[in-house]
């Protein structure tokens, strides 16, 4: 007569098949795993907590926080801040001739990110909308470096219905390149746009303090910018 086991029960029985590898090994209750991981999650974004801080923010938490736990995170964030300040050296949009490529970017991005903007002869809308937002970047961003040249002295011929042209250089290499402003947001396109790409490609990190810091009249400025107020200064 043969007798039907159940494979799951806990018993000694099973234990017993299990070891000679006559019945599987009962299959592992997943739930304790994620009760754990869950757990974990949990202390991890609480221990995390003050990450996305700014020191004035920090101030704001003294009744709240323990003064140890607050001053790890102010020595983090002035750390942050001094290093952002020495390697601030940019700070300008640099306008480029041809024969001065290769130092000022393919060479120069072996130290930094460096930024180069393809711009319209003509001054089409969206070269004249990144003109502007490459003034306010290279301004916040001193440690990225931002160039601007117009593409048919770049490169002879270059379409103009192509700019403007982001080329993004590090250590050498094209690592992205944008043809207009179309998978940003267009003549629309402003400041987070351009710092979301910046976070992309690794030349911010999600957490830089500057991220933090937007003026509040930029997003206004970017709406009622005024294309025809801006001369070219390529003729």
């Amino acid at each position: 007569m043969q007798v039907e086991v159940n494979e799951n029960e806990d018993t000694e029985w099973n234990d017993i098949l299990r070891q000679h590898g006559i019945i599987p090994e009962k299959p592992v209750d997943p739930e304790p795993l994620i009760q754990e991981a869950l757990v974990e999650a949990e202390h991890r974004a609480y221990a995390n907590r003050l990450e996305d801080k700014d020191i004035d923010e920090l101030d704001a938490l003294e009744e709240e926080e323990d003064e140890e736990f607050l001053n790890s995170y102010r020595q983090k964030r002035f750390a942050e801040l001094s290093t952002i300040q020495q390697t601030s050296i940019f700070n300008q949009v640099y306008p480029l001739q041809k024969v001065d490529y290769a130092r000022e970017v393919t060479e120069a991005s072996n130290s930094a990110y460096v930024l180069v903007n393809l711009t319209s002869m003509g001054g089409n809308v969206e070269s004249r909308v990144l003109t502007e937002l490459w003034r306010q970047l290279a301004a916040k961003f001193g440690d990225i470096k931002f160039c601007e040249i117009r593409a048919d002295m770049c490169i002879e011929g270059y379409p103009e219905k192509n700019t403007p042209t982001i080329l993004v250089y590090k250590d050498t290499e094209i690592r992205k390149q944008l043809i207009t402003l179309q998978q940003l947001n267009g003549p629309r396109t402003k400041l987070e746009d351009i710092e979301r790409l910046l976070v992309e490609i690794g030349a911010l990190k999600e957490n830089d303090v500057r991220l933090k810091k937007r003026d509040e009249d930029e997003d206004e400025k970017a709406d009622d910018l005024n294309i025809e107020d801006y001369d070219d200064d390529w003729d």
